[in-house]
């Protein structure tokens, strides 16, 4: 870690609210509407935005120059951090409650 902290801003903090951040995600089951019968877990990516902009491409409701729409995109690795801090915390509080 030490190497690569040169090329990072200071301060360097943990996360410290990702349980919190990841409560506020709204998972969703749904289909699109070219393909009915395949069911898919994820995001509303204007939704993500919110809570890990970072993590979001595109705006929302967006249309290209021929008037079709231009999704937003999520980057589902820019997510692995705040759940990892999620679990982490979660652990924690597990710990704290197993041991007393």
């Amino acid at each position: 870690l030490e190497p690569v902290k040169k090329f990072w801003q200071s301060p360097i903090k943990p996360i410290s609210d990702g349980l919190a951040r990841v409560n506020q995600l709204k998972p969703y089951k749904f289909n699109f509407k070219a393909d009915k019968d395949t069911v898919l877990d994820g995001f509303f990516a204007h939704e993500v935005q919110e809570v890990v902009p970072q993590a979001v491409g595109g705006t929302k409701d967006a249309v290209d120059e021929d008037g079709e729409i231009d999704a937003q995109s999520i980057d589902q690795s820019k997510l692995v951090p705040l759940l990892v801090s999620a679990i982490q915390e979660l652990s924690a509080k597990v710990a704290v409650l197993e041991s007393a």
